[in-house]
């Protein structure tokens, strides 16, 4: 099957992006060099074109109730304007998803309308389930996949509320989790306080067709350098944050969100697929975590290697794992058991069958 494009994949090829396939669409990867992107980020600020995310309307008179059964969070909270961060679970409590849901302003009959963000790759399958659900619950709302109508960058740094407030003409205004209708370079955009580099930053979702307009507003090589996938990746690796795919997977790597470290993502006094099951994991615990681990050793711990205690005898695996840019250390994320879980804990790391002393920090790996 070929590769979905993002809208600017022939601008990102003339300044000889690299590129990578992600969740089914052909992704910058790296402009200059992972580090020197991770770096601008953390230090000033930089741009990333994200618009392989999933974008989803829903609207109508029943929007709320179909948005509150299948997130995990409590969505009568949000006002115009507020968002929160969610997933989206089985009736066995284990996430498909994780996803944030912006409250719209009311559509012309007065009812609410809400925008979800699942990840790349997952719009069709999160259509199907809300429409799925909505005609088994029959409830009268709209949903509408408008994956490819939307083109989403990331503008994230010390320096983006500068950036922001240049290219708007004023100061955004905007708390984390908020969101408004806003112009940037002569484009009506949804401009939002959020982010997946722990930095000061905005989403901004713009019409496919002036995703160029909007995109060279922001990119400067010194102010706000384009940057790739390879360092959205180290930046979230180094705040804990969990990648969809990897750190969890329905298949794969089956966790519920309290295993996953979300636990705050769920709100049992609301009704969703997955709150029983959810109910007694939080009753009854759980038996392992999502723990940071940082390597004393010398060596790199990657996707899929194992974790083992001082014996040697295997106890869990590592998720994710980079070379911090930001510490110059090893650093992972993974799965252990909860009695190995406490900061300061030893672990081994088998590196090409190698044990590599490790212990087990408290997330995220940096204070931001």
């Amino acid at each position: 099957m070929a590769l979905r494009k993002p809208p600017l994949r022939e601008v990102h090829a003339e300044r000889d992006a690299t590129f990578t396939e992600f969740g089914g669409w052909d992704m910058p990867v790296e402009f200059d060099s992972i580090r020197a992107e991770h770096t601008a980020v953390r230090e000033r600020a930089g741009i990333f074109d994200v618009s392989h995310m999933s974008e989803l309307e829903v609207a109508g008179p029943d929007a709320t109730t179909l948005m509150q059964r299948l997130t995990s969070n409590d969505v009568t909270v949000l006002e115009p304007g507020d968002s929160q961060y969610s997933t989206i679970t089985t009736a066995e409590g284990t996430i498909i998803d994780d996803t944030v849901v912006y409250r719209l302003p009311e559509d012309e009959g007065g009812d609410a309308a809400y925008l979800f963000i699942p990840n790349a790759g997952h719009d069709a399958q999160m259509a199907d389930r809300w429409v799925d659900h909505r005609d088994e619950w029959g409830l009268d709302a709209e949903v509408t996949n408008v994956t490819d109508e939307w083109a989403m960058f990331a503008v994230q740094g010390p320096d983006a509320p500068d950036l922001v407030t240049e290219v708007l003409g004023s100061a955004p205004g905007l708390a984390r989790f908020e969101a408004r209708e806003a112009d940037l370079a002569g484009v009506s955009c949804l401009l939002a306080r959020t982010g997946y580099t722990g930095e000061a930053g905005f989403e901004v979702l713009c019409p496919w067709d002036e995703a160029e307009s909007v995109w060279d507003a922001f990119v400067d090589d010194d102010a706000c350098p384009p940057c790739g996938l390879g360092a959205r990746d180290t930046l979230r690796i180094e705040m804990g944050f969990l990648l969809s795919g990897q750190d969890f997977h329905l298949e794969d790597e089956p966790r519920n969100p309290y295993e996953a470290g979300i636990g705050f993502t769920v709100k049992l006094d609301t009704e969703f697929v997955g709150r029983d099951a959810l109910e007694r994991v939080d009753r009854e615990g759980v038996d392992e975590r999502f723990v940071g681990i940082e390597l004393v050793d010398r060596g790199i711990a990657r996707h899929g290697y194992d974790l083992t205690n001082e014996d040697g005898d295997t106890i869990g695996h590592v998720t994710s794992g980079t070379m911090s840019p930001t510490l110059s250390k090893a650093i992972a994320l993974g799965y252990v058991p909860v009695d190995h879980a406490e900061p300061g804990q030893r672990v081994d790391v088998v590196v090409r069958g190698d044990r590599k002393r490790a212990r087990v920090v408290s997330l995220p790996f940096i204070d931001r």
